[in-house]
């Protein structure tokens, strides 16, 4: 190892050289390009670390006077930003509820975790906690309506709603359209095709608004869960391609074998196609919850106070309204945090799954 470093340093040296640095066209664009990167990372830099105001001490004031970031913002207006319309006094119930979530979320991606039990007792658990918490009514828990809900709490009941209820609904929907009577698979693809062709804002405006002119009083439900029974069939429609897709890479004759052997159609479904079909799907699918993820903001159209109202609403009352980009930058990076964490996990999964391919 330690003989074979310098080598490596070498050949390192000569790839980069070799790529940048070849002519002296090249080199002159490489210089440019990396004086105008470290530019970049100074001015950033001075704009949100050195320059920049922290604390609430100093107030609007002092950020006004400041050539760097106003993060005071923050420190004075965190509250809206995460919990939203929530009473003052019962945010902490919002906080325990998204540290419920986040839990959950933890202990549902540990494979050790993986059998259907243990993750119907997780799922369930954090789900009631999360309900409990925010809805109150037991427990001696003062009671909070739905429309009191919001900031990160809201976005998170909502992404983890959409997924939990979509994603077997997308596995059911993949299982109908590959279904060999005709009228089940044609009727099946229609109603996926219909739902895929149509933007995600039109489903959700259609269950928010125009659906309880359609249903009697008794069938219409909260707006909140018919617009997440919206974005569940939205999730579901998109995955469910994704799902089909990993069935079509599937070898046919591993299910002509397993019917062969005397196995029945859901043994043959649940133990040898789905596992296959779920590792096969397994990068779009993560593209998937991503996207789904970042979709909870468009919800703010139809009256919700998820996180990126709150942010609007925190820096557009009061003394604050100047400082709405360094608001977006910290809503930005609270995004950051649960997609790249997405992404990393998925990341995982694939080098797992390979591993267990060899």
């Amino acid at each position: 190892m330690m003989a074979s470093s310098p080598m490596a340093r070498r050949h390192a040296s000569r790839s980069l050289k070799r790529r940048f640095f070849s002519t002296p066209l090249d080199a002159a664009v490489s210089i440019i390009c990396l004086a105008l990167l470290a530019l970049l990372i100074w001015k950033v830099s001075d704009w949100a670390l050195f320059s920049a105001v922290f604390g609430s001490a100093g107030g609007p004031a002092a950020c006004k006077a400041a050539t760097g970031a106003c993060w005071s913002v923050i420190a004075d207006r965190w509250r809206i930003i995460m919990f939203g319309l929530y009473p003052y006094e019962e945010q902490w119930r919002s906080a325990l509820a998204c540290v419920a979530v986040v839990v959950m979320t933890v202990l549902s991606c540990i494979p050790a975790l993986w059998t259907g039990r243990r993750i119907a007792l997780i799922w369930g658990i954090g789900a009631s906690s999360y309900y409990i918490l925010m809805a109150g009514g037991i427990f001696g828990l003062e009671v909070v309506g739905e429309e009191m809900w919001g900031g990160l709490a809201l976005t998170l009941f909502i992404f983890l709603s959409t997924c939990l209820i979509g994603f077997p609904l997308s596995i059911v929907f993949a299982l109908m359209r590959r279904s060999e009577l005709p009228w089940i698979s044609r009727t099946m693809g229609l109603i996926i095709d219909t739902v895929r062709s149509l933007p995600l804002i039109s489903i959700l405006f259609t269950f928010a608004i125009v659906l309880p002119f359609m249903l009697p009083d008794w069938l219409q439900g909260d707006k909140l869960y018919r617009v997440i029974l919206g974005s569940a069939l939205f999730f579901a429609a998109y995955q469910a391609e994704i799902v089909r897709g990993g069935m079509q890479g599937v070898a046919a004759g591993q299910e002509e074998a397993a019917k062969a052997l005397g196995l029945g159609y859901w043994h043959r479904i649940s133990r040898i196609v789905l596992p296959q079909a779920m590792r096969n799907a397994l990068p779009a699918t993560i593209n998937q919850f991503v996207i789904s993820f970042k979709e909870t903001s468009l919800v703010i159209i139809i009256g919700f106070f998820e996180i990126l109202a709150s942010a609007s609403a925190a820096y557009g009352t009061g003394d604050w309204t100047f400082a709405y980009v360094e608001v977006y930058v910290f809503v930005a990076l609270i995004y950051f945090v649960f997609v790249f964490s997405l992404s990393r996990y998925g990341a995982f999964l694939e080098r797992r799954m390979e591993i267990g391919q060899r």
